[in-house]
């Protein structure tokens, strides 16, 4: 149920607090999570916080209560991966399968490959760069391009 409510900017503050290891303040979510100002942070925690996802400590810092599936998604350890990439996998697999196959029928003059094993190696091309690109689209949903470790150059940068 609560699944149903992770999206967009919520979804991000989420995954950022799945992956941190300690306790975190606003600010570093607002950071972190690639958001606009520590209000639009505070709006996303408070959304978590009443649907049970995370809760605060006696310091004011926001902790995870509970890892909940995501629909299209797997949980890697604290990494939240595409189910599509693991079918882009599949089909990788496969496209190599179909590839040595040909280039056994290169060495081996008794080995035919048809016209069809043809067309279905480039169908599974296609198929695998599709769910790859669908999965990699999926995957930087999640992970907004301002990250901790860009604001923490960022900030060594200015400090020179």
């Amino acid at each position: 149920m609560a699944s149903n409510e992770l999206a967009g900017n919520t979804l991000n503050v989420y995954v950022y607090i799945v992956r941190s290891d300690e306790p975190v303040g606003t600010r570093d979510v607002t950071r972190g999570a690639g958001l606009s100002s520590t209000s639009v942070a505070y709006r996303h925690l408070l959304k978590l916080e009443n649907l049970g996802l995370i809760e605060k400590n006696s310091y004011g810092n926001y902790l995870l209560k509970q890892k909940v599936n995501i629909n299209g998604y797997v949980w890697v350890g604290k990494n939240l991966v595409p189910r599509l990439m693991f079918y882009s996998f599949f089909f990788i697999g496969a496209f190599a399968a179909e590839v040595s196959v040909i280039l056994l029928s290169l060495v081996i003059k008794s080995l035919v490959v048809e016209a069809s094993f043809l067309f279905l190696t480039v169908m599974t091309l296609a198929v695998m760069i599709l769910f790859m690109f669908e999965g990699l689209a999926m995957h930087h949903k999640i992970n907004p391009k301002h990250t901790e470790q860009n604001y923490k150059d960022t900030e060594q940068i200015s400090s020179i």
